[in-house]
């Protein structure tokens, strides 16, 4: 990629030099020559100036001395050479000078320039002068050294910048090629370094979020795999322990054992249904909730398992106000707590709906104990007692992502607080 950037860039100095030295060479040559033609007329006429009154009074003839690239005569009105030097006869530049103007012109390698002496109109002479094209070549050739001199400096400097733009360039694209093949390699915490050239910092930045999403999306699935194993281990083990109590003793009617069985799918559908409903939902989709029907909806299923452990659930209804969120999140967090009151608590379990300030709270407690208030409790993957470490990481994330708050109201009796944004 270096190497084209290169070659384009000098490619298009080449091209450039081109159509602009091309045009400037012939011009300067043009230049030169008309130089020429007007210092050789600037000579004549000089010449002629100062040998009018000679030929006028027809006193003796001036001399020319002239140079080894200039020469000067004087001519007859006939065209005859009288003095200095030329051809003995009058060339064509001579010859058209006898109208009166001043004529120029090249006669072989030589550039001529015939001035008329005039008096009254009348032509009394004519002075040529002339040089070879010798000097003309001289200077144009050495224009045109100089023009290709900075045309050659001028592509040595384009190829050193077109390097140094080269590189700045193509580093970044590298960087940023490096980093779309880490993302493809799966690493998606990979951020694609700024270059300070907007286009490409755009294309980063756009890796970048791309990255974030994967990542997030990724990160959402293993979550939803983790916590759907953690919410549906306890209805699993109340179904298997609902059918092994139904088989033991065996012949007994089956019917009742069938329904509770249904109940338990039931409630393990409406789980897989919540986490994958709060999985892809959008965080600000919620809603006004009916508190009472939900904690009816909820705890229809935790009291028969309680009573199976000879525990009590109780519902306290106090608030006056509605909480204002997604029932979904709500029923998990409630059912992790209850699940956690019901695995590694003790005594009977009382859920308490309540107006706390601008806030509702929902309090689920039991008899248990809390020694002091572990800083990780709420950290995914962390357990004190024995459990996944998933459970009351999950329902503070629910909480959150309500715009809510899960904390540790007390440590004895242990008892759980969530707080959510109410509407009166």
């Amino acid at each position: 990629m270096r190497r084209r950037i290169i070659l384009l860039a000098v490619a298009a100095a080449l091209l450039a030099i081109s159509l602009f030295g091309a045009p400037l060479a012939v011009g300067a040559a043009s230049y030169f020559a008309q130089d020429e033609r007007t210092e050789l007329e600037r000579a004549a006429d000089a010449a002629a100036l100062s040998i009018a009154d000679d030929v006028l009074m027809h006193s003796t003839l001036p001399q020319f001395p002239g140079s080894e690239e200039d020469t000067t005569g004087l001519y007859t009105p006939g065209g005859t050479l009288l003095t200095g030097s030329g051809p003995a006869a009058g060339d064509a530049v001579v010859q058209q000078a006898r109208g009166g103007d001043v004529a120029t012109g090249d006669v072989g390698a030589d550039m001529v320039v015939a001035v008329p002496i005039l008096h009254d109109s009348v032509l009394q002479g004519i002075v040529r002068a002339s040089t070879p094209h010798t000097e003309w070549y001289q200077k144009v050739a050495l224009s045109w050294l100089v023009m290709a001199g900075l045309a050659v400096a001028a592509v040595a400097v384009t190829w050193l910048l077109a390097g140094r733009l080269a590189a700045r360039v193509a580093r970044p694209l590298e960087q940023l090629s490096a980093a779309a093949a880490r993302l493809g390699g799966g690493d998606f915490t990979v951020r694609a370094p700024v270059s300070g050239i907007g286009e490409i910092d755009q294309l980063a930045e756009a890796l970048d979020r791309a990255a974030v999403r994967i990542g997030d999306v990724l990160d959402r699935q293993r979550a939803l795999a983790a916590d759907a194993s953690h919410q549906l281990r306890t209805p699993l083990a109340g179904l298997r322990l609902q059918l092994e109590s139904a088989l033991d003793p065996p012949g007994q009617d089956l019917e009742a054992a069938v329904e509770a069985a249904i109940v338990t799918a039931d409630r393990m559908e409406t789980t897989i249904d919540d986490l994958v409903s709060l999985a892809s939902r959008p965080p600000e989709n919620r809603g006004v909730i009916e508190p009472d029907a939900l904690l009816r909806d909820v705890v229809a299923g935790w009291r028969d398992l309680l009573a199976g452990q000879g525990r009590r659930l109780e519902v306290v209804s106090q608030a006056i106000s509605k909480p204002k969120a997604a029932e979904a999140a709500v029923r998990q967090v409630l059912g992790v707590l209850l699940d956690n009151a019901a695995i590694h608590g003790r005594g009977s379990v009382t859920v308490t709906t309540r107006d706390s300030g601008e806030a509702f709270a929902m309090d689920v407690a039991d008899e248990g104990h809390i020694a002091g208030d572990p800083p990780d409790m709420f950290t995914r993957g962390h357990s004190g007692s024995g459990g996944s470490g998933i459970g009351l990481a999950l329902a503070r994330d629910l909480a959150e992502a309500e715009g809510g708050r899960l904390q540790l109201g007390r440590t004895s009796p242990t008892t759980f607080t969530l707080l959510l944004p109410s509407v009166r």
